[in-house]
């Protein structure tokens, strides 16, 4: 005889509602932030684009800037993620498994448009005045905390005497993050001018083909 715990499916039911309004204000909110800013974005604005009360807004967040820091949290935390995990990969060369990865970080946004709309957000149209102000030193360390993961994969090659021993990894990583926030910029500002679909390898290739390859990676 099986005996149904009505209790734990209605709990469990909530906290999924819960969540999916959660991820409903966060899509509302970052669509609009894209194409209005965040100062021009009313939380009227975010509610009705999300089909909700504003009652049901701050049953998720104090207020705007919350919601702001919310939507980087949801852009770098799987990114920092990501990265970390193909880091720890044992593969036999890390310059060729980064410019892989690179490859498929822009292809990313191609196909994640709440991704696409969170990077215009963070890249174009943030300038961190008034509320977000708080927020820009947090936000600075989730940037660093990624910057230093990069350069995991630049120091493992140095290790393995791939790059040569007096190219410095932390000005390696630095002129990769300058070339890839070029890249994203640029796409992000219009991307009907730029195919990343056909341009994201050919342009990342062109950064690493300065770096000695396998003979797999000829």
């Amino acid at each position: 005889m099986y005996v149904v715990n009505i209790k734990g499916i209605l709990m469990r039911r909530t906290k999924e509602e819960a969540q999916q309004t959660r991820n409903d204000i966060l899509d509302a909110a970052v669509a609009l932030f894209s194409e209005n800013g965040v100062s021009n974005t009313s939380l009227q604005d975010i509610a009705k684009q999300a089909n909700v009360t504003r009652g049901a807004i701050y049953w998720h967040f104090k207020n705007k800037a919350e919601i702001f820091d919310a939507l980087h949290v949801r852009l770098f935390q799987p990114l920092a993620e990501m990265i970390l995990e193909d880091c720890e990969k044992d593969h036999p060369h890390p310059i060729e498994q980064l410019e892989t990865l690179c490859v498929n970080l822009l292809l990313e946004l191609t196909n994640n448009l709440q991704k696409r709309q969170a990077a215009r957000v963070f890249m174009i149209k943030c300038n961190y005045s008034g509320d977000q102000a708080v927020y820009k030193d947090e936000h600075e360390q989730r940037k660093t905390k990624s910057f230093e993961l990069f350069k995991r994969y630049f120091e493992r090659a140095h290790d393995q005497g791939i790059i040569i021993d007096d190219t410095d990894p932390e000005i390696l990583t630095l002129s990769l993050d300058c070339y890839l926030k070029g890249i994203v910029t640029l796409y992000l500002d219009d991307p009907d001018k730029m195919d990343l679909e056909t341009y994201a390898r050919p342009l990342i290739h062109q950064f690493f083909k300065q770096f000695p390859r396998s003979q797999t990676g000829q």
